[in-house]
């Protein structure tokens, strides 16, 4: 019972049940019981046993524990051993079938006795093995939870993506924003958000966050609830755990238990090591708000204002944009969601915001003005500025994610000059004619203005930066300057009809002019006339030839590689413009003529600063590495024959702007390139044209789309049907006009009259002056007082012959300023 035994009928002797029951009386050998008689029963000692029976009071002199056989003796198969040698017999006490005993009251027996549970609830474990091994659990839990975390660091590394500030790009003034580029965040300390813009933060997104320990078991519940019932306001993270996640490298975005856990330890250290202050201005400067990430930008990007000057009600709206960022600025969820932000800071501060449902209404928010940046005008000057910070080490990534103030050297109002100077000329003209303008200031470097294109989105061809196209007779200032450094003066005589000392030159074709000339011509005329013949020959003459040319050309900022490759393959034709330029390199280039034989390169970056410890850092200083590639005393005599290009030269039709100015035209062969660089002391301006046709594989002409060829078409370069003299020198014309409007009138320094004469050809003989009877003849022919030039005046001293078929294949005379432009025809570039 209990047990296992079966008691016999009558008796109190147990008996085996099964082999394994140990718990029996001894089995002596078949017929032999010791101590007992033949006959006897099992387990009723006979006279002089000492061996006890179980469960029985014991006999006199009895020696045997109880449940063991004698000394000697052994048990059967199943059966209790006899106590082994040595052991100890069993103390003294009451008999084992007394109370307490077995068999007796109260002893093992009375328990065996007990009625053993039945049905489902023998299934039922013991309540104290339940509480021991709950309370073991527990610890287990509490113990793990401890040593995790007691081993989650606070993270140190902040995301990338967290700290990534946008960087804005600014005109001139520092001021005037162009493009804001990357990440639209300004991040700002916690003393330029407004208590009211933190408090509608917090009451829609963590009503406990100045209290709580970095979480909230409470917001988990109701989370949860609000889940289940379709009325979620607030979710179960903290403002601390929320910051936690988007602040800090290492805590990824995934939806798991373990990240959970883990963001559940660093928000509670957080909360400990750093102040609620330092956790919110974090939270606020790294979420999303749809326009922009952080609370700064989003203030500017919906209102147009900082958010030191938001109101309550505005703060209210993008606390509500928190949730879901990519909602329309006016959609109905959000103005639903706009609601509940005002009810729940009624509800975390009744004495300041309990009026709040009853008088908030919602903002209007500005359109979005940023749709494309990089529209109209604007992406020729970012990519541009882009462009020049590689090389100077700063990457687009970097600066679309460091935050960084760039300023340029773009002046807005003369941006627009430009645009207006070059589509006012060109308007009638078919998109297969193209321009690039560019203006420099020759005492700095900086490009003031140019003219790329209408919409860098539909073409984005920078054309003073992208076309290359041949200088022509463009190119011959610094042959000039060449000359005159080389000691020579501008009374020099050179040929005007043939080249010396060999026609041609050595290693070039034969070189010829436009028109007829003089055999002896001096500088000055040669440079306002554009004759080719006087400038190779000058080329030629000079110590150093073409190297020296080129060096000088070099130094004053274009493309020395270019330069190379074209003295190679075109010898002295280099020296009247077969080299290609762009149109920067050439404003920059003439401004060694209008700074006293000073160069700084082209640039487009002011300056570039950051952010830093509260205080604004230049990173990128303006790059302005002077050079005096002339002497000054060249460069002024260079400037007197550059003038007499417009006061009485190919340009004088239309190149007058009311103020001293020089320059020089240029058109190749073809007509397929034409220029005019012009410059005052103030500013340098360049403009080159150039004209492409779309062609099929048959031939014929397509229409091109937003100045650009089609699919399945080639561009093709075609003469423009005018020269440098005309649609070139009016742009010039009308941009310089408008950028000197508001300008003082300033000339240039006086000539030098440096060097001496190096005549390549004999100086004329002078003409004998007859002999005249009475009054000396008037200086000038009596008119009508109308004529700007008459034979025998300044510029007009020779009348053109005739062409006699000697085409000059870069250059030709002015066009008449009233010259109508050609018919333009379908046309295209690539």
């Amino acid at each position: 019972m209990g047990r296992g035994y079966e008691r016999e009928r009558g008796g109190n002797v147990p008996y085996p049940s099964g082999p394994a029951d140990r718990t029996q009386a001894l089995r002596p050998p078949t017929g032999a019981f010791p101590g007992g008689h033949p006959g006897a029963r099992p387990g009723q000692p006979g006279p002089g046993d000492r061996t006890q029976h179980i469960g029985g009071p014991p006999g006199p002199g009895d020696r045997t524990q109880i449940g063991g056989p004698p000394t000697g003796f052994r048990a059967e198969a199943g059966e209790t051993q006899a106590m082994q040698p040595g052991r100890r017999r069993r103390a003294s006490g009451p008999p084992p079938g007394g109370p307490g005993g077995p068999g007796g009251p109260g002893g093992p027996d009375d328990f065996d006795e007990k009625k053993p549970r039945r049905g489902w609830k023998r299934f039922l474990p013991n309540w104290k093995v339940v509480i021991i091994g709950f309370t073991v659990l527990t610890a287990g839990v509490f113990g793990m939870i401890a040593v995790a975390y007691a081993n989650t660091p606070v993270p140190t590394v902040q995301q990338a993506e967290a700290l990534a500030q946008g960087s804005v790009m600014y005109y001139s003034d520092g001021k005037t924003k162009i493009a804001h580029l990357g990440t639209k965040r300004t991040i700002v300390g916690i003393d330029k958000i407004p208590v009211h813009v933190q408090d509608a933060v917090i009451a829609i997104e963590n009503d406990t966050f100045r209290e709580d320990s970095g979480i909230s078991l409470s917001a988990m519940a109701r989370s949860v609830w609000m889940t289940a019932t379709g009325q979620q306001l607030q979710g179960a993270s903290t403002i601390t755990q929320q910051m936690a996640r988007n602040y800090y490298d290492g805590l990824s975005q995934e939806v798991s238990i373990k990240r959970k856990i883990k963001e559940i330890f660093v928000a509670v250290k957080i909360n400990k090591e750093m102040d609620k202050d330092e956790i919110l201005a974090n939270y606020l400067n790294t979420i999303n708000f749809g326009r922009a990430y952080g609370i700064e930008a989003a203030a500017q990007a919906y209102f147009g204002k900082s958010a030191m000057k938001l109101s309550v009600a505005e703060g209210a709206y993008l606390a509500a944009r928190v949730q879901t960022p990519s909602w329309e600025a006016e959609a109905p969820e959000l103005k639903y969601r706009f609601n509940n932000v005002i009810a729940a800071m009624a509800k975390l501060d009744p004495a300041k915001y309990g009026n709040l449902p009853t008088t908030a209404k919602f903002p209007k928010p500005k359109p979005d003005s940023n749709v494309d940046e990089q529209g109209g005008l604007k992406g020729y000057m970012v990519i541009q500025a882009l462009e020049e910070l590689k090389t100077r080490g700063m990457t687009p990534d970097m600066v679309r994610s460091g935050g960084y103030k760039i300023v340029t050297t773009f002046d807005r109002r003369l941006m627009l000059a430009a645009k207006k100077a070059v589509t006012g000329v060109t308007s009638n003209m078919s998109k297969e004619f193209h321009t690039g303008l560019a203006a420099v200031n020759p005492k700095n470097g900086r490009v003031i203005a140019f003219y790329g294109g209408n919409d860098y989105v539909s073409d984005p061809w920078n054309e003073p930066w992208d076309s290359k196209k041949q200088a022509a007779s463009a190119f011959k200032p610094y042959v000039l300057a060449a000359w005159l450094e080389a000691g020579y003066s501008l009374s020099s005589f050179v040929p005007g009809n043939k080249t010396f000392p060999s026609d041609p030159l050595d290693g070039t074709t034969r070189i010829t002019n436009s028109h007829r000339e003089k055999d002896s011509i001096d500088v000055i005329r040669a440079t306002a006339q554009s004759i080719n013949t006087a400038y190779a020959s000058m080329a030629y003459a000079v110590p150093g030839q073409l190297e020296t040319v080129k060096a000088i050309a070099v130094d004053a900022g274009l493309d020395e590689k270019r330069m190379t490759d074209d003295v190679a393959e075109h010898k002295y034709l280099f020296s009247i413009g077969t080299a290609p330029v762009t149109a920067v390199e050439q404003a920059a280039g003439y401004s060694i003529f209008a700074n006293g034989g000073k160069h700084i390169d082209a640039h487009v970056i002011v300056e570039v600063s950051q952010m830093k410890d509260g205080k604004r850092q230049v990173v990128l200083p303006e790059r302005r590495s002077v050079k005096q590639v002339i002497s000054p005393e060249a460069a002024a005599d260079s400037v007197v024959a550059l003038k007499a290009v417009i006061t009485g030269g190919t340009a004088s039709g239309n190149g007058n702007i009311g103020r001293p100015a020089g320059g020089k035209t240029g058109t190749n062969t073809g007509e397929e390139d034409a220029w005019f660089v012009g410059f005052t002391p103030q500013l340098s301006t360049a403009v080159g044209m150039y004209r492409e046709q779309c062609k099929t594989k048959n031939g014929k002409i397509v229409q091109p789309k937003h100045s650009n060829c089609p699919k399945k078409t080639t561009a093709i370069e075609v003469g423009l049907g005018f020269q440098g003299a005309d649609a070139p020198t009016r742009i010039w014309r009308d941009f310089m006009i408008e950028a000197h409007k508001s300008w003082e009138v300033q000339d240039f320094p006086p000539r030098a009259n440096a060097g001496a004469p190096e005549n390549i050809v004999p100086s004329p003989s002078p003409s004998p002056t007859p002999e005249v009877e009475g009054d000396f003849p008037p200086d000038f022919p009596e008119g009508d007082g109308n004529e700007d030039c008459f034979p025998g005046g300044e510029g007009c001293d020779i009348d053109f012959p005739e062409d006699d078929g000697n085409v000059d294949p870069f250059t030709a005379p002015a066009a008449p300023g009233t010259a109508p432009l050609p018919q333009p025809t379908a046309a295209r570039r690539e």
